[in-house]
């Protein structure tokens, strides 16, 4: 069974794992691409498994289930860890940012979506 890890955790791990089995970090621009290819990736398949879209012919033709739920958790981890790179090379830690982000969406938005009409 796999550990579950704190964003922090995860930051260390990353930072680990880049300086030895990755020899280094690829520069803030290059990991910037990566992360828009990455999430390039998991928008090209939530829009053809959720969405209108839909697999070319010679493409495996998934439907919404088990294998469409490993792909995309694939895609997200993929991202998350372009994220948690980027994170480790601009000096931002995640958990704490993650943090305030919640503080600040519940105190601007405390009342902003039981207002909205088009949520109810």
């Amino acid at each position: 069974m796999i550990q579950e890890i704190t964003l922090n955790d995860a930051q260390q791990s990353v930072d680990g794992w880049i300086k030895t089995t990755g020899i280094r970090y690829f520069n803030e621009l290059t990991n910037l691409g990566i992360l828009m290819e990455e999430v390039g990736e998991l928008s090209r398949h939530m829009v053809r498994i959720y969405g209108d879209q839909s697999y070319r012919n010679n493409e495996e033709n998934l439907i919404p289930g088990e294998e469409a739920r490993v792909l995309l958790a694939d895609e997200m981890a993929d991202v998350l860890w372009v994220l948690l790179c980027l994170a480790n090379q601009t000096g931002v830690n995640l958990s704490d940012e993650i943090t305030k982000n919640f503080e600040k969406k519940s105190s601007r938005d405390a009342n902003r979506h039981n207002e909205n009409e088009k949520l109810k």
